[in-house]
């Protein structure tokens, strides 16, 4: 049997793709039991370095942190769509005027790494007389650079959509405006939803930079525990908190992720009209008008 692309394996290559698939296994299995045995060789796994973790106190002060973590995402997600879709706009503008400065936003914070971009916001611009909070620093960063970013994928959905849309919006007599806000827009941005969805991903993550700018985030709670010399420093453990909270929080953002991606794939299958519809019916009826 074979298809159109490749051809079908055979009895060996099945033989040879199992084993590599087992050789693989194995692999990740042993890198994965070296590293559970060296925790628990240096003493990672004892009571005394997971005992911070016990206390009310620092368990109240970890949900604290999340909440902030999440607060940050939520708002940098909301207006780096803002602020994507503005910049996309902005730069399939006629008026040069508009989509020059543009275009320059866009490759400027494309290019500029996130963590310089908090850094210059939270210690930069105190040197200016303007001193902004950890929060905004945080929150700025994740805007500027997750907007520009998503402004790309808007403009390439924009025009990858059929000439003919914004043709025939203008033929019926609607502005440019109207036909990129009424026509071009939303299809482009239903078009573009899972990779949108994929980037919140990529801002829940990318909060953990705040701990540069001291955040009171998850990570900056986990380096503060970490260094409590007192419980043995336990900073693997506080590491391993960390991570699963972020994973956890992660994999609940790609199932709903996924989740919405699914809707809309059924969604967009539109209902079929029967050629011939039933004796009496309103379809009947409007056939005979």
């Amino acid at each position: 049997m074979t298809s159109v692309l490749f051809d079908a394996p055979g009895p060996k290559a099945k033989a040879r793709n199992l084993l590599g698939g087992i050789i693989t296994l194995v692999v990740v299995l042993a890198i994965v039991a070296f590293i559970i045995i060296r925790f628990a060789d240096t003493g990672q796994f004892t009571a005394a370095k997971w005992k911070i973790f016990t206390f009310p106190l620092v368990q109240g002060t970890i949900v604290e942190a999340t909440g902030a973590t999440l607060s940050a995402f939520a708002v940098a997600a909301v207006f780096s769509v803002l602020f994507g879709a503005i910049l996309a706009v902005g730069k399939l503008s006629d008026r040069r005027w508009v989509s020059v400065p543009c275009f320059w936003i866009v490759e400027l914070f494309r290019a500029v790494p996130l963590l310089i971009l908090m850094m210059m916001i939270y210690y930069g611009l105190p040197t200016f007389g303007i001193a902004l909070p950890p929060y905004a620093a945080v929150v700025g960063g994740l805007v500027l650079y997750n907007g520009s970013v998503l402004a790309e994928a808007f403009r390439a959905g924009i025009e990858s959509l059929p000439k003919g849309q914004k043709e025939a919006g203008m033929a019926i007599g609607l502005r440019k405006s109207q036909v990129m806000n009424l026509i071009l827009f939303p299809q482009a941005f239903r078009a573009m939803l899972p990779l949108v969805l994929a980037q919140m991903v990529v801002i829940l993550k990318d909060t953990a930079l705040g701990f540069i700018v001291t955040y009171n985030e998850i990570l900056f709670q986990a380096k503060y525990f970490g260094s409590q010399g007192q419980y043995g420093s336990p900073i693997i453990p506080a590491a391993m908190v960390a991570a699963a909270l972020y994973v956890g929080m992660c994999l609940i953002l790609s199932g709903i992720a996924k989740l919405v991606e699914i809707r809309l794939r059924k969604g967009g299958k539109g209902k079929v009209i029967e050629a011939n519809p039933a004796p009496g019916s309103a379809l009947e009826g409007e056939a005979g008008a």
